[in-house]
């Protein structure tokens, strides 16, 4: 954990809302938020849940000190009955939630919240922040890895990030979401993830000659040799002396490893053919050609369809800071209230735009697989107390165009819960894995979807519809609102 408590990362109205809960005797009201998202970034065809380890340490981090309270008692705005609940604050909630790396669709519940009001209504903000923040650059990520099409991507967007922390977890993300490897050293020590680099401009430069300043690398560094041909001139000086130097290593019996090229500027496919066939004539086939300098998804797809020799992309600025795309749009909202007999009492949020109108009641998300292919059919946004039997057909349809109908044969298609339990009467029951398997993880559950979900641009919708069930108390509740 990059910070030892995050409690105060509220926004003001959390804290207002929570003396308001407590001073209107409304404290201990059981309520139900969902942390979910409205609409897939870049138009992308889904999206990866992220950020919930950092979520987890922050939950179990929760507790207000001494100057935290101090600081809250000089603004003269919070009652001292307040203060004193905050002195011994401590979630006592319920949270189930999506795993990291699983590949999610708007408004699934990503988290699920159930606790007391002001418990949870505390929760918002920096929950918002953590998942917002990471599911955005895990979906970034996997878009440039799938862009690559199997070639090595590396995470190089460190100085270009909004600051250490977004550089430290945009680098998890990264990884998350199908990164080889992070340029990023306190992200590798933190969360155990291969680092790589190349050198820099800097280092041919500080030498009177390039070829001595690629030797004294090629000696430091005989393993993992990849030199930077670009500083003067690519195709006349840079890539003939890098050949030298590969040579009198080879001659020198040296065992290259990882060796090759970097380019970080100009015309990349034209350069990286030329640069091919250099290597190539002199015999060295085996050598990689990486490129750096601005690139995205959409340049890397484009260089790729123009035959581009390059194998490592080095991704920096556009993937760290998702130019293109700067929020993943995550909301929390109120979706039920318990009351002490248990009775459920759904809540909704209406508005004149229907994107924005909630799902009311208390929710999980059940994802439909086809047996046969192991492809994912729809996800059904479901209440919990819901149960899907795989032995008998199931019509699902879209909560919009309800005339939008499909049938899953019996025996033919199996159910998968999304949401697990992460903690259970405050304490945690959940154990994050490692990044590379949450990595590993996000592989698989891509595959699970079809090639057509994935396309770069125009990606086909998979099917995300609500239960008969929710549809119907959804009516209703919007019915009865209209009266």
């Amino acid at each position: 954990m990059y910070y030892d408590n995050l409690t105060m990362l509220a926004d003001y109205y959390e804290l207002t809302m929570m003396q308001g809960y407590l001073l209107t005797q409304r404290h201990k009201r059981l309520a139900v938020f969902d942390l979910f998202f409205r609409s897939n970034p870049f138009d992308n065809g889904y999206s990866v849940a992220a950020g919930l380890a950092q979520a987890i340490e922050y939950v179990k981090g929760l507790h207000f000190s001494e100057d935290d309270v101090s600081y809250l008692r000089s603004m003269g705005v919070f009652k001292e009955k307040f203060l004193e609940y905050l002195k011994h604050f401590e979630f006592t909630g319920d949270i189930y939630a999506i795993p990291e790396g699983t590949v999610v669709f708007p408004h699934e519940p990503l988290i699920r919240v159930s606790a007391p009001v002001i418990e949870a209504q505390l929760l918002e903000s920096a929950l918002l922040n953590i998942v917002n923040h990471q599911s955005l650059l895990a979906t970034k990520a996997v878009r440039v890895v799938n862009a690559a099409g199997g070639d090595r991507v590396l995470e190089f967007g460190l100085r270009r990030a909004q600051g250490p922390d977004a550089a430290i977890y945009g680098a998890r993300a990264a990884m998350i979401g199908g990164c080889a490897a992070t340029s990023n050293v306190e992200a590798g020590r933190l969360f155990a993830v291969p680092i790589s680099g190349t050198h820099a401009h800097s280092w041919v430069m500080s030498f009177d000659e390039e070829l001595t300043a690629f030797r004294e690398y090629a000696k430091l560094y005989p393993a993992a040799c990849i030199l930077l041909v670009d500083t003067y001139n690519t195709l006349k000086s840079g890539v003939p002396n890098a050949i030298k130097v590969f040579r009198e290593l080879k001659d020198a019996g040296v065992n290259l490893g990882t060796y090759g090229v970097r380019l970080d500027s100009g015309d990349l496919a034209y350069l990286s053919k030329k640069v091919r066939e250099m290597l190539d004539e002199a015999g060295f086939y085996d050598a990689i050609i990486s490129a750096s300098g601005d690139l995205d998804e959409y340049l890397i797809a484009n260089l790729k369809a123009e035959g581009a020799k390059i194998t490592y992309w080095g991704v920096g600025t556009k993937l760290i800071t998702s130019n293109d795309c700067p929020a993943f749009g995550g909301i929390y909202k109120l979706a039920a209230e318990i009351s002490q007999d248990g009775a459920v009492h759904p809540k909704i949020k209406i508005s004149e735009n229907p994107a924005k109108i909630t799902n009311p009641g208390i929710k999980t998300v059940f994802r439909l697989y086809d047996k046969s292919s192991g492809k994912v059919k729809a996800d059904l946004i479901s209440l919990y107390d819901e149960i899907i039997d795989e032995t008998k057909d199931l019509t699902i349809f879209d909560p919009v165009s309800t005339w939008k109908k499909m049938t899953l044969k019996a025996n033919e298609f199996k159910v998968k819960d999304l949401l697990v339990p992460i903690f259970i009467k405050g304490k945690c029951v959940y154990e994050s894995p490692e990044v590379m398997e949450i990595a590993a993880f996000c592989r698989r559950d891509q595959e699970t979807l079809w090639d057509e979900n994935r396309r770069l641009l125009h990606p086909n919708r998979l099917p995300v519809d609500l239960s008969e069930k929710l549809y119907m108390l959804k009516k209703r509740m919007l019915e009865e609102c209209a009266e």
